[in-house]
């Protein structure tokens, strides 16, 4: 097996959270702050967070994943993997136990707002089968950038828990 299979997924703890800053100001130009992270775990029934971890590095988080469900829709908030540790599948990992926890307390749609020139997203979520839904012009700050506003219908979310259960 490759090195994705050392990776395993955990629901976020408040004691990761000096590892998960660190890849979120490695990541983003505009990262959340601590204070934006904690108010996730004061809103648990709504928001899912998990980390990656990597079997080779047991006390190292190597990519996060936050997300809301609100009635039957997923929204993923935020993804990132720890540089160094990127391209060995791991936000695939992390997207991918989301949207099979979200499928399995009946969610029918999720969606994500993700940077047009961040064409490494773009084809990840791609690769599950969201599609390109609307373009929100100016989105983003620093710099100045539109959002393309992508979806996953209940059947594609179905499939993809189905691939994955095999």
């Amino acid at each position: 097996m490759g090195e994705t299979s050392t990776i395993s997924i955990a629901p976020m703890r408040k004691e990761d959270l000096d590892q998960v800053l660190a890849i979120e100001q490695a990541s983003f130009t505009m990262p959340w702050s601590r204070n934006l992270f904690l108010s996730e775990f004061r809103n648990a029934p709504v928001s899912l967070m998990l980390v990656a971890h990597s079997s080779l590095e047991p006390p190292a988080i190597i990519g996060y994943i936050v997300c809301w469900i609100v009635a039957d829709e997923l929204h993923i908030l935020d993804l990132a993997t720890e540089p160094t540790q990127r391209r060995k599948g791991i936000a695939r990992h992390l997207v991918l136990a989301a949207l099979k926890y979200a499928y399995e307390r009946s969610v029918r749609r999720a969606f994500l707002e993700v940077r047009a020139s961040n064409d490494s997203a773009l084809n990840l979520y791609e690769g599950f089968g969201f599609v390109r839904s609307i373009v929100r012009k100016g989105y983003y700050d620093l710099p100045v950038e539109d959002a393309v506003v992508m979806s996953l219908d209940q059947e594609g979310l179905q499939r993809l828990v189905q691939q994955a259960a095999k």
